[in-house]
């Protein structure tokens, strides 16, 4: 029997309430209507994860150090299958000589990027395409530079297309996305819309960088899959009678019922694979600089920048917000969600970090001034 894809699980699940762990859909679509809280998630029997650490100055043996310490790409992407692979390009659109949001810690650097690309052309990868929604339909990929200025994402697509004789694609959702399937999530909205891209592919890797987020206190590899929807409502892409992505900021106010939302978005997209940027980020009152967030070195912290990876996105999110000293409320809550609904493992003890110990990598995290219930909208460049 042929394994089934995202978008024939979608199907299947369709019919059913978002989320294992969802609460009854509510009717008061566009309101601030507050979803009701779960008990406290406790561990399950059998839970298991590793997460694995690298700490450098160098982005790209460091990601592809993660990678090995996980049994490498080979274990996760086969010969002749697909990855879609998903970054945080959230501010991409306004990269320019005076503006760098690599350096400013609000996107994914590209470094780490490249490696992933490259580790699965190596194990046999067919096609690969790195996408995101960003805030505008369109951006210019090229902008997306290393840290050093000597490449960026389009030149090595390009190039890796070449090396290895395969697809290198890399897509503005808004606009090369072929069409767009509805899911079900356990808020007011009741549907949304992801990307055919990222249901059609063999294999999803969630690539986010490390900040803080005042709607839903951090925006790490789970929350990095708000950017797999689409900017409709302005008139970028015809995606049927959904909610665009400003919306999804302003519907259900309140860093649970946000939380929630993208909870059920990432478990439609079911990640194979996280790794989670945590050189240059940002904390306060983040996800960007305009939405009254910091920018942080992790150097200047911790003495070095770190990378982690783990096929269990949620151990990994959990793992990023103890090394971040903001475990609470994010981890029982947020987390705790996706943990009941069988996305992944939370509980510390019932993760192997490999590479360090949480003692030796915690570093103080400006935690966000977080916004609660509410339904006045969202500043600009406050989405991803």
């Amino acid at each position: 029997m042929s394994k089934l894809t995202r978008r024939e699980l979608l199907k299947i699940s369709a019919g059913t309430a978002a989320g294992l762990c969802a609460p009854k859909l509510l009717t008061g679509q566009g309101t601030a209507t507050q979803v009701t809280k779960p008990a406290p998630t406790a561990c399950s029997s059998g839970d298991g994860a590793m997460v694995t650490v690298a700490q450098g100055d160098d982005l790209d043996v460091m990601t592809r150090s993660a990678l090995n310490a996980l049994g490498g790409i080979h274990s996760v992407v086969k010969k002749g299958e697909s990855v879609f692979i998903k970054p945080n390009m959230v501010t991409l659109p306004w990269a320019g000589p005076t503006y760098h949001p690599f350096q400013r810690g609000e996107c994914t650097k590209p470094e780490i990027i490249i490696a992933v690309i490259d580790e699965c052309l190596k194990a046999g990868a067919k096609e690969i395409i790195v996408g995101d929604g960003s805030q505008m339909p369109k951006f210019d990929w090229s902008k997306a530079t290393t840290l050093d200025g000597t490449t960026n994402l389009a030149a090595e697509a390009v190039r890796l297309s070449s090396r290895y004789g395969a697809s290198v694609r890399l897509a503005c959702l808004d606009v090369d996305t072929p069409e767009w399937i509805p899911i079900p999530v356990g808020t007011s909205l009741g549907t949304v819309v992801i990307s055919s891209l990222v249901t059609d592919a063999d294999h999803v890797i969630s690539i986010p960088v490390a900040k803080t987020h005042k709607w839903a206190y951090l925006t790490l590899s789970l929350k990095n899959f708000i950017g797999i929807t689409p900017l409709e409502r302005y008139g970028w892409v015809n995606a049927g009678p959904y909610y665009d992505r400003r919306l999804l900021h302003k519907n259900d106010m309140g860093p649970h019922n946000f939380g929630r939302l993208f909870v059920d978005i990432a478990k439609a997209a079911a990640p194979d694979l996280a790794i989670i940027d945590m050189s240059i980020g940002m904390e306060g009152d983040g996800p960007s600089l305009a939405a009254g967030g910091r920018t942080v070195d992790m150097s200047d912290r911790h003495g070095s920048w770190i990378v982690l990876a783990s096929t269990d996105a949620v151990a990994a999110d959990a793992t990023a917000a103890r090394v971040l000293n903001l475990e609470t409320p994010y981890v029982p809550d947020t987390l705790g969600m996706a943990h009941a609904a069988g996305m992944g493992t939370i509980c510390q003890q019932d993760i192997e970090l490999v590479g360090a110990t949480l003692d030796q990598l915690r570093v103080n995290w400006l935690a966000p001034n977080v916004v609660l219930a509410r339904n006045n909208g969202a500043p600009a460049c406050a989405f991803a």
